[in-house]
C-alpha cells in the first residue's frame, strides 16, 4: 500500500520494532499528527482472549479525566418523568415507540450514544440488527441501561467511552484529539489502561495484551510495551 509524503516521514521518527513507554509515545504520536483537520488519538489492543467465550469479552465504560474532544450526540429511550429527566440532562435526542420507524425505515441515526430506561428495552430490541452492529445497542455493563438517565447522560457528555472486544479480540478506544496536550492524552491514557488491566479475564491462560499501539487518525502507530501495565 502506497503512503503519503506526510505518512512516510512521519514512520521516519519511529524506530522500528521499538516498544515505546507510553509517555514517549504520546509525544511521538502527537508530534506525527499534522493532518490539516485535529486528528483523534486511538488506541488499538491486541488481546489474547477469545471474545466467543463469554468468561473472557470484555465491555464496560470508563470516563476519561479530559473527555475525548469529540460533541457526543446523546438518545435517550425513556417515557414520562424519565423522559422529562434525560431531556432536563442535556439529552440530544429523548423518545420512545415513535422513534423505532424513523430509525428502522428512515436510517435516521444521528445519535453517537443510545441509553434506554429498563422498561423499555423490549422497544430498543426491536432495533438490534440496526444498533447491535454499529455499537450502539444499550448495555448495562456500559451504564446505558440504566433509571439513573441523568448520571448517564453527565458521563457520555463529560467524556465516557465504551470499550469492547470486536471480532478479531481487539479492543479501539479514542482517548483524544491531537490538540489535547502530552498530559492529557497521558492521563486520559492511564484511566483507561488502568481499568483493561483490572478487565483482565480470570479464566484467561496466557498473554492478556499481545500488543499495545496508539495512534493519530492518518498517522503511522507507535507501539507501548505492555509489560508497562503488566499487561502480559
Amino acid at each position: 500500500m502506497k503512503r503519503g509524503k506526510k505518512y512516510t516521514a512521519a514512520a521516519q521518527n519511529i524506530e522500528k520494532g521499538k516498544l515505546y513507554d507510553a509517555n514517549e509515545a504520546v509525544a511521538l504520536v502527537k508530534k506525527n499528527a499534522t493532518a490539516k483537520f485535529d486528528e483523534t488519538i486511538e488506541l488499538h489492543i491486541r488481546t489474547g482472549c477469545d471474545g466467543r467465550h463469554a468468561d473472557q469479552q470484555i465491555r464496560g465504560a470508563v470516563v476519561l479525566p479530559h473527555g475525548t474532544g469529540k460533541t457526543v450526540r446523546v438518545l435517550v429511550f425513556a417515557k414520562g418523568t424519565k423522559a422529562d429527566e434525560a431531556a432536563a440532562a442535556g439529552a440530544d435526542y429523548v423518545g420512545g415507540q415513535e422513534l423505532v420507524p424513523k430509525i428502522q425505515n428512515e436510517g435516521w441515526l444521528d445519535f453517537d450514544v443510545v441509553v434506554a430506561t429498563p422498561d423499555m428495552m423490549g422497544v430498543v430490541g426491536r432495533l438490534g440488527r440496526i444498533l447491535g452492529p454499529k455499537g450502539l445497542m444499550p448495555n448495562p455493563k456500559a451504564g446505558t441501561v440504566t433509571m439513573d438517565v441523568t448520571k448517564a447522560i453527565n458521563e457520555i457528555k463529560a467524556g465516557k467511552i465504551e470499550y469492547r472486544l470486536d471480532k478479531t479480540n481487539i479492543i479501539h478506544v479514542p482517548i483524544g484529539k491531537a490538540s489535547f496536550t502530552e498530559e492529557q492524552l497521558a492521563d486520559n491514557l492511564q484511566a483507561l489502561m488502568s481499568v483493561l488491566t483490572k478487565a483482565r479475564p480470570s479464566t484467561l491462560k496466557g498473554t492478556y495484551m499481545k500488543s499495545i499501539v496508539l495512534a493519530p487518525t492518518m498517522g503511522p502507530g507507535v507501539r507501548i510495551n505492555p509489560l508497562q501495565y503488566g499487561g502480559i
